[in-house]
């Protein structure tokens, strides 16, 4: 897992365009649907969507489906401004012949109350000018299908409608999971049930809450209340809120994996139980991030009795049979440096470290056993002596899966997949649990579950989480959704755009938050143009990727607000994206007057904002007086560009060491600094390079 020490994953930034295209047949109205279904089949017209619009329901019939179809349809009003008819039996739904009805739902059997692993999530979804029907095994089907016919409703100059095609579609991989940390910033309710709803919506279905960890103990334990109490600061979710939670989840066709971390990043165990401690207390709840010395002591009978007590306690809470320990980063200090633990070590003939952490393990798994739960952890876990039947969880990528896999033991995928790191939707979108080509034999491939997005709090709040899991978070959700070939990535950004309105319309603030954030940022005095070529500026604006934000802002700590010019940038700048693009047209034509012009014109665009914003809004604001040095290297790149583009224009020779100059005034100004990036900078210095050719 490693939040501290995972490497950034090396893929590639090049726009790939390798999918077949046969995934989505080529349709007048193009697909803009994401996860991309298993069979699009196009077809010939349209289904009108009207007020008139009704449902008939055949087969099996269940609250949950009605209220998922209320949900969807609520959903499709807000959208289209229209109002269905409500009737006296159920909202929008008709009874008797379902000819006349517009979408006819027919559902073969209830879905478990609380989902689990490996259901039938398939459906059918077939779109005539007349009617569409929407047909699967379960409600869980039904609701993913609905999902699906949301994002295809679309509209334009003669209305409403549906475009005419059949799909056929089921999942991947079974696991397909968000891992959200409510630790190191806490995040209350409000903040988990919308994330539900954009899980649903992405087709997502296993929330795994990070519950335990040094900076918090999220969750009421009634038989040990000092965990809580002494190790949260107040703010943990009380056993009735967990099951409102997982209640709310299952409605969705979500399942809730809870992780209470443990031997390691267990400071706040610690706090309230500090005789379970491996070294001499007091602690006291750690304020900032990394990876810390306390551990809890795995030769203390006292640490099995809390441990029993309080993971039965949890396991009558959580229905889910899977049950995450974490069990990462136990940097071995304090058992190192306590004799009796050494001691322990020798007398069981446990060998080292690892065989302790092992032993652990597997007494662990024990009490999860007598619970009717499986264990989860992180690739720490893994050893050859790990007890059967538990579930290695790899941040650390295919070496770790294979290295799992080979042992018999089952899998989940997160590295690759921290979105909290702040890379690139393509980079996220092209790593895959099963990559094309891959060593693993057929039988570790069945072990492959599937993968998890991983959003580690160390530098969001409730406000601009969401900003930080969507949209990118819906790319991952298609690579555990989608065939293993749809890889099309120029086609990715493209849904990717839609989905991320959809995902606004169903209560995401990933888009609505920057405004506001950016008021505050600016001051009272600034103007609405003020506003307009600050939002510019920081649409512009990446954070800094991996953990260089943390060697940026060493001194923050859980209480530091996280209001600062970076809490507005966000990951996957779009303009630099677009940017970048017409760069690589440009130079695979530099003669092409057309690009020069509009390369030319943008590069004006924004230096000459630079200029403005550094003449005005940055000297009067004391919170922007840090991108002072911003807005100045952004001037100087494009200075360098438009320069790049007069010599490639007219095919002239450049001045005497002038690559050199202007490459080093680059470097400068790509300085990641006050935890922010340009991502336009290697645009420009292509530009630059290439003008330098002879």
């Amino acid at each position: 897992m490693s939040r501290s020490s995972l490497l950034a994953v090396t893929t590639t930034a090049l726009f790939l365009s390798v999918a077949p295209r046969s995934a989505v047949s080529a349709v007048p109205t193009p697909v803009s649907v994401m996860p991309l279904p298993h069979s699009v089949v196009a077809a010939e017209g349209r289904l009108p969507i009207t007020a008139k619009l009704t449902v008939a329901l055949r087969g099996h019939d269940d609250a949950r489906l009605r209220a998922g179809l209320a949900r969807a349809l609520r959903r499709a009003e807000e959208r289209t401004g229209l109002t269905f008819a409500r009737t006296p039996q159920a909202a929008y739904v008709i009874s008797g012949d379902s000819s006349a009805a517009t979408l006819v739902i027919e559902c073969g059997a209830a879905a478990a109350a609380v989902p689990v692993l490996g259901e039938d999530e398939s459906y059918t979804l077939a779109i005539t000018p007349s009617q569409a029907v929407l047909r699967a095994p379960t409600v869980h089907g039904v609701l993913h299908g609905l999902e699906t016919t949301l994002q295809l409703l679309q509209g334009d100059a003669g209305g409403w409608f549906l475009p005419a095609m059949r799909i056929e579609d089921r999942p991947r991989f079974p696991w397909r999971g968000l891992m959200l940390d409510v630790c190191r910033h806490w995040q209350p309710m409000e903040v988990v049930k919308r994330t539900l709803d954009g899980m649903a919506l992405a087709k997502l279905n296993v929330l795994h809450l990070h519950l335990t960890e040094d900076q918090g103990f999220r969750i009421e334990s009634k038989s040990f209340p000092r965990l809580h109490e002494m190790g949260s600061d107040g703010l943990y979710f009380t056993q009735e809120q967990m099951r409102e939670i997982i209640a709310y989840a299952a409605e969705r066709c979500i399942r809730v994996v809870p992780e209470f971390d443990i031997p390691g990043h267990a400071t706040s165990w610690l706090v309230g139980h500090p005789e379970i401690g491996s070294a001499p207390g007091p602690y006291v709840i750690e304020r900032k991030w990394g990876i810390f010395d306390p551990v809890l002591d795995p030769t203390n009978p006292r640490t099995y009795e809390i441990l029993d007590g309080f993971l039965t306690e949890m396991a009558a809470l959580f229905p889910d049979p899977y049950l995450h320990i974490g069990g990462d980063e136990n940097n071995g200090v304090h058992w190192s440096a306590n004799a009796k633990i050494q001691q322990y070590i020798r007398d069981h003939d446990l060998k080292d470290l690892h065989g302790l952490h092992t032993h652990f393990n597997n007494r662990v798994h024990a009490i999860l056993a007598r619970n009717g739960k499986r264990l989860v952890g992180w690739d720490e876990i893994l050893h050859p002596d790990l007890a059967s039947g538990s579930v290695v969880h790899s941040w650390r990528g295919p070496d770790g899966i294979a290295a799992a896999t080979a042992l018999g033991f089952a899998t989940i995928l997160s590295n690759g997949y921290y979105i909290d790191l702040s890379h690139p939707t393509v980079d996220h979108y092209l790593n895959d649990p099963i990559p094309p080509g891959s060593k693993l034999t057929e039988a570790q491939q069945k072990l492959v579950l599937g993968g998890e997005a991983t959003m580690w709090a160390e530098w969001v709040t409730p406000e601009t989480i969401d900003s930080r899991l969507w949209p990118r978070t819906a790319a991952i959700a298609e690579r555990l959704w989608s065939r293993q070939d749809v890889r099309d990535v120029d086609d990715m950004y493209r849904r990717l755009g839609y989905v991320s309105r959809r995902l606004e319309e169903a209560g995401m603030r990933h888009l609505s938050y920057i405004d506001p954030a950016l008021r505050r940022l600016a001051g009272d005095g600034a103007s609405a143009e003020d506003l307009v070529l600050l939002r510019e500026f920081v649409d512009l604006l990446e954070p800094v990727k991996v953990y260089q934000r943390g060697r940026h802002q060493p001194d923050a700590t859980q209480h530091t607000p996280l209001t600062g010019l970076v809490d507005c940038t966000r990951p996957d700048s779009r303009a630099a994206r677009g940017f970048a693009a017409q760069v690589d047209l440009y130079l695979r034509n530099p003669k092409a007057p057309a690009v020069a012009e509009t390369l030319s014109a943008q590069l004006k665009q924004w230096d000459a904002m630079a200029r403005r914003l550094s003449d005005g809004l940055v000297k009067r604001s004391p919170r922007l007086r840090e991108a002072e040095p911003l807005v100045q290297a952004l001037g100087a790149a494009c200075g360098a560009g438009r320069d790049a583009i007069e010599i490639l224009t007219h095919g002239t020779k450049p001045p005497a060491r002038w690559r050199e100059a202007q490459l080093s005034a680059l470097e400068r100004a790509g300085k990641p600094f006050a935890a922010v990036e340009f991502p336009i900078m290697p645009a420009i210095r292509a530009l630059v390079e290439a003008a330098a050719q002879p």
